[in-house]
């Protein structure tokens, strides 16, 4: 079957390829132009008995003049990208590009349009979709990733440039919409100009490397009480500001065997002629962990970005809180990351989790036994989970058997049955199913 696989592998390449470069060099008149001309040749066939291949060869003749044309384009540009720092899938990005002409003839006409890096898959990441698609269709379910093309990254609109005299610069407005997070890569941009019959354009093509890191979607979250309470932490401020140890203390005392080296403070020793050692004052606050489920060995599931979409949207509303929140998931091995109380902030759990990669070769036990470990530090635990099998239930389970508070969240493709609270049917208000194509409205409805 594989055989098969590669020819429709390279069917969708050469297409793709194909279509793009159709639509970047003709312009839509020229466009049209192309269909009119498959379109006469087809019908046009029978001389004898119909004109239509009159028009054929009037369209033919003006396809090929103009594309001939465009061999006379010779100009020099320069372009610089002037990119923000981050965009945000499903949101518009607005930035600027400046271009300056390098030719003593004043150019006009111009059009701008963006290089991305080829977005194309290779045939093994393309199999794995093609066969995770077809279990879908055999199964019949039509996924939003069915539904949605998950190798376009962007919708891209042209630039128009006004007209550049000798040596002038400009800087042109262009847009673009981000389809999916990660890293957006730019190769350069190609400064276009219409044939004068405007069917076909002449390229110019600056290269101007950059790239912008594309952030996940988030949703509006109402004012929750989250789960958990205040909780001792070791360290108290130190660990929230710094990791370990603080400058700040409440007290001097006489060393005991077991404290830190590092809490010894050398200039009373020096003084009283034995070690004193600073004591730090104890402090009680809020630390949410925040579990993310990356376990699917569907590569481009929608289920898996929504589950990172909804972390996003909690992360940057347990961060605007006076609170520590643990990340923790599990990739190439296991993680967790902190912030809060002036450890990071919300936009760098952001930037995580716009990098993060769904995990297929480990079992879901790794990020059990990740949370357990670190269960004791937290006051609570907020679970975003992409289904609501044994493994899960039973996890979720062990965290409660250990009195730790537990938000679940759950999401399900569109129209499946919402499933059984399991071990939280005694809190019903701690476990929420969100469909996909309603997340946003259920989790308005959270409290």
């Amino acid at each position: 079957m594989t055989p098969i696989y590669k020819l429709f592998y390279l069917t969708y390449r050469h297409s793709s390829g194909l279509w793009r470069w159709a639509q970047r060099r003709f312009t839509p008149a020229g466009l049209c132009a192309v269909v009119g001309f498959v379109v006469a040749g087809t019908v046009g066939v029978d001389i004898e008995n119909t004109v239509t291949y009159q028009t054929f060869t009037l369209l033919l003749a003006l396809l090929l003049l103009a594309f001939a044309s465009s061999f006379f384009f010779r100009a020099n540009f320069s372009a610089t990208h002037l990119l923000p720092r981050c965009g945000t899938a499903g949101q518009p990005l607005i930035y600027r590009v400046r271009v300056k002409n390098l030719t003593p003839q004043t150019q006009a006409g111009l059009t701008l349009l963006e290089n991305l890096a080829d977005p194309r898959p290779s045939f093994e990441t393309w199999l794995a979709f093609k066969l995770a698609e077809d279990r879908h269709t055999r199964a019949f379910r039509v996924s939003q990733a069915r539904r949605n093309n998950p190798f376009r990254l962007v919708d891209l609109k042209d630039a128009e440039l006004p007209p550049l005299p000798p040596g002038g610069e400009t800087e042109v407005r262009v847009e673009l919409l981000p389809l999916r997070r990660g890293v957006l890569h730019f190769t350069g941009v190609t400064v276009a100009r219409p044939d004068p019959l405007g069917l076909f354009r002449s390229f110019c093509t600056v290269a101007a490397p950059q790239k912008v890191l594309i952030l996940p979607k988030r949703h509006a979250l109402p004012p929750i009480a989250l789960p958990g309470a205040m909780k001792y932490q070791e360290g108290g401020v130190a660990l929230a500001a710094n990791v370990g140890s603080s400058e700040e203390f409440v007290a001097l005392r006489e060393y005991r065997h077991g404290d830190p080296l590092r809490h010894i403070h050398w200039r009373s020793w020096a003084k009283t002629g034995k070690p004193i050692v600073k004591e730090f004052e104890d402090e009680f606050f809020v630390r949410h962990a925040l579990v993310l489920d990356t376990f699917t060995d569907e590569p481009h599931s929608e289920i898996f970005e929504e589950a990172v979409s909804v972390a996003a949207s909690f992360a940057c509303t347990v961060l605007t809180q006076e609170s520590l929140l643990d990340l923790l998931f599990v990739g190439n091995k296991s993680y967790c990351f902190t912030a809060g109380r002036g450890l990071a902030h919300a936009h760098q759990i952001l930037e995580i989790l716009a990098s993060v990669r769904a995990c297929g070769d480990q079992p879901f036990g790794s990020l059990e036994h990740l949370v357990l470990n670190h269960i004791s530090v937290v006051s609570g635990c907020i679970c975003v989970l992409q289904r609501w099998d044994d493994a899960r239930r039973k996890f979720v389970a062990k965290m409660r058997a250990l009195g730790v508070p537990v938000l679940v969240l759950v999401i399900v493709p569109a129209g499946e049955k919402k499933p059984d609270a399991g071990p939280l049917r005694d809190v019903p208000e701690s476990f929420h199913v969100l469909e996909i194509g309603k997340i946003a409205e259920e989790l308005a409805k959270l409290k």
